[in-house]
């Protein structure tokens, strides 16, 4: 069934280029009504009723779906058979993003049908169809523990024992309540782990009610070490969270025992956290590809650096995420070098997918020099739509671009936005964006572009954008600033560092060539160089043995240490792992294809052994060797004893082995005389005596 766009002028209040937008996605549009919402809801349900429909209004949202759900039910009561072919309604926002915009709105201006590429583009970025997003299953019992003192958390538990299991824990109290509908303890809260459906609570000196006998109830001696589990945490504590990043911790609630509309709320909230639930897994680990450690060698820790939940940790030589404690940020799938951690909901691979789609049909629609503007769904889209509807809404070049985590949107994005046909970028922060991640991830998005915020070319080519004024964002938007592409629009494809490096040459290549230099970079960041001291380097190659990714290599018949650069991930393993210190650690990209092949960084004459002429080892180390152990050492005081050092392993085991005072030896065994009643055939008899 081909799709169809239902469209709507909102009383009149945007214009509308159908044709163009047909003309771009290929998708057949509808007559454009008055008021969908309104006085043509009719013509809303007969559109919807043919099936496959997207509406272009996402603000009645719930209307469109209630009538969708209505009409879906009574074709599946008159045909049961037919049930599976009425499609799912979708919704695309033109109005908020694209029409309600000052210079599309004119009807006196020349350009009054000016937001018609990026209606188009919005459109065709609505078409496509989203990867599927991996949930797992989260079970509350609704047992619940509320922190705080007396005077606060008594109430909000008596209040809450009638859809939980409650208990409270405060530090002290004088008189404990007679109420049996939750369980009161004291002591002190010392750590706590977990998350929805899964908390593990700690605590020292706990003491629990005794309800026995006459008069207040007593409490029992204190106890350390005590351990107990929740599915749910109200924290109605002054003071420190229990938790890095806690408003993202899925069942941990937290309000300020002074404000009590913030107290109801959160109770309000906790009530409703009993049931089953689903999670989507947010990023996917590969541990093969992982640079943590190798052998007990400390290396790249940049997903630990970014996550702000703690839900990533050290797991031997690799890290484990847990699925619990993710929000889904996506700092540490921008910050991963070596694509062991990937964003997955939605994948990574899909981002670029939208970035090729709405820039081909903003050009298709007859647009030019598009601006994207990367935004969140919560504070983001609200900007957005204010701004739209109280200011001049967005300029008709700047096409956003929502995402699930702004973090997400790391240095290979921007950069294949910069090479994918868009001449500028701009990420509208929200309060709770991640930007230390952000911001490091823009500045070496800069660096290997060559397009520092310094530099006449690239000056506010990629911004970020702190507000939180709608007509403040109108004005940001529309200051002058350099927006013509940069390069012919390239094909992202491949891992997210294999498309940075693609797009960095194209930008570089329509700049004026491909730098004969490598460019410097952060130190932080993925890619680099590795330099070695040939004074201190003795060719052990323990480096190449641990390198993760195979950049340092060991040629198996010379004495050389190779270097691929293009597979350096910068992880310092080999560094750490040298034990000459003899490793530097150079952050650069080199654009240049001698990046991607092997190179020597260092190599030497190997030594020839004496006894059968076999070259082993390197001839500097055996010689410097020789030097300092031949006749200063007792097992090597005498030349004969020496010579074993200029010797293969094979040699050195059989010259060892044939020495006359060689414990390797075995003793002869004397000669027995014959046993009685033994003859030669029964030798192997004797020798067992």
């Amino acid at each position: 069934m081909t799709k169809r766009l239902i469209l709507c002028d909102c009383l009149g209040t945007q214009e509308i280029d159908s044709k163009a937008i047909e003309a771009a996605t290929g998708l057949k549009c509808s007559r454009i009504f008055h008021a969908l919402c309104g006085q043509d809801m009719a013509s809303a349900e007969r559109e919807i009723a043919k099936g496959d429909a997207i509406i272009a209004c996402r603000q009645e949202q719930a209307l469109f779906a209630d009538i969708a759900a209505e009409i879906a039910s009574e074709a599946a009561d008159a045909n049961p058979a037919d049930d599976d072919e009425f499609q799912a309604l979708r919704l695309v926002d033109l109005r908020d993003r694209a029409g309600w915009s000052a210079e599309g709105s004119d009807r006196l201006s020349g350009k009054r049908l000016a937001t018609g590429p990026k209606m188009a583009a919005l459109v065709a970025d609505a078409l496509l169809e989203p990867p599927a997003v991996r949930m797992m299953d989260i079970h509350s019992d609704g047992t619940c523990l509320v922190l705080g003192d007396a005077g606060t958390a008594l109430p909000v538990a008596e209040q809450l024992s009638q859809v939980l299991a409650v208990t409270v824990l405060v530090e002290q109290i004088d008189t404990p309540p007679l109420s049996r509908e939750y369980e009161l303890v004291v002591g002190q809260l010392r750590r706590a782990e977990g998350a929805l459906g899964h908390f593990r609570v700690h605590i020292d000196a706990l003491r629990r009610i005794n309800p026995a006998g006459r008069g207040d109830f007593t409490l029992g001696p204190p106890r350390d070490g005590a351990r107990t589990e929740c599915d749910i945490i109200l924290d109605l504590r002054k003071g420190a969270a229990l938790f890095p990043a806690a408003h993202r911790r899925d069942g941990y609630l937290r309000a300020d025992p002074g404000d009590p509309r913030a107290v109801a709320r959160a109770a309000l909230d906790a009530a409703q956290l009993i049931g089953d639930f689903e999670k989507p897994l947010h990023v996917r680990l590969d541990q093969t590809l992982c640079a943590h450690a190798r052998a007990g060698m400390d290396g790249c820790s940049r997903c630990l650096d970014a996550c702000p939940t703690g839900a990533i940790s050290p797991d031997g030589e690799s890290v484990a995420v847990d699925p619990l404690i993710c929000a889904g940020c996506g700092g540490c799938a921008a910050r991963c070098p070596s694509g062991a951690i990937a964003y997955y909901a939605p994948r990574g691979d899909f981002l670029f997918q939208r970035l090729r789609t709405i820039s081909e049909a903003f050009e298709k629609a007859g647009g030019k020099d598009p601006v994207l503007l990367v935004h969140d769904g919560g504070h983001g889209a609200e900007m957005i739509s204010l701004c739209a509807r109280y200011d001049r809404g967005l300029p008709p070049d700047v096409v956003p671009l929502g995402v699930a985590a702004l973090a997400s949107f790391g240095h290979a994005e921007m950069l294949a936005a910069l090479a994918g046909g868009f001449g500028a970028v701009d990420i509208l922060l929200s309060p709770t964006s991640d930007r230390d991640v952000i911001t490091r991830e823009k500045a070496l998005a800069e660096a290997i572009s060559g397009l520092g915020a310094d530099g006449d070319a690239g000056k506010g080519r990629i911004r970020l954008l702190d507000l939180d004024d709608p007509a403040r964002l109108a004005d940001v938007l529309r200051q002058d600033r350099q927006t013509r592409p940069l390069c012919p629009p390239v094909l992202a494809l491949g891992s997210r560092r294999q498309i940075a490096r693609l797009a960095a040459r194209a930008i570089a290549a329509a700049g004026g060539g491909i730098p004969a230099e490598p460019l410097a970079l952060p130190d932080d960041a993925p890619y680099g160089a590795v330099e070695i001291d040939p004074q201190r380097c003795t060719l052990c190659l323990s480096c190449a043995s641990l390198c993760p990714t195979g950049a340092l290599d060991a040629n198996p018949d010379s004495p050389q240490l190779r270097f691929q650069e293009d597979a350096c991930l910068q992880c310092g393993i080999c560094h750490r792992a040298c034990p000459e210190d003899a490793i530097t650690l150079r952050p650069r990209l080199d654009l240049s294809d001698a990046a991607i092949g092997q190179r020597v960084l260092i190599e030497e004459e190997p030594f020839a052994c004496i006894e059968c002429g076999r070259p082993f080892g390197v001839r500097s180390t055996v010689e410097r060797i020789l030097d300092q152990l031949a006749g200063k050492h007792p097992m090597f005081a005498s030349s004969q004893q020496a010579r074993v050092i200029q010797m293969c392993d094979d040699c050195r085991v059989r010259a060892l082995y044939d020495a006359e005072d060689s414990p390797l030896r075995p003793a002869v065994a004397p000669d027995l005389p014959d046993l009685p009643g033994t003859g030669a055939r029964d030798g192997r008899h004797r020798r067992d005596h």
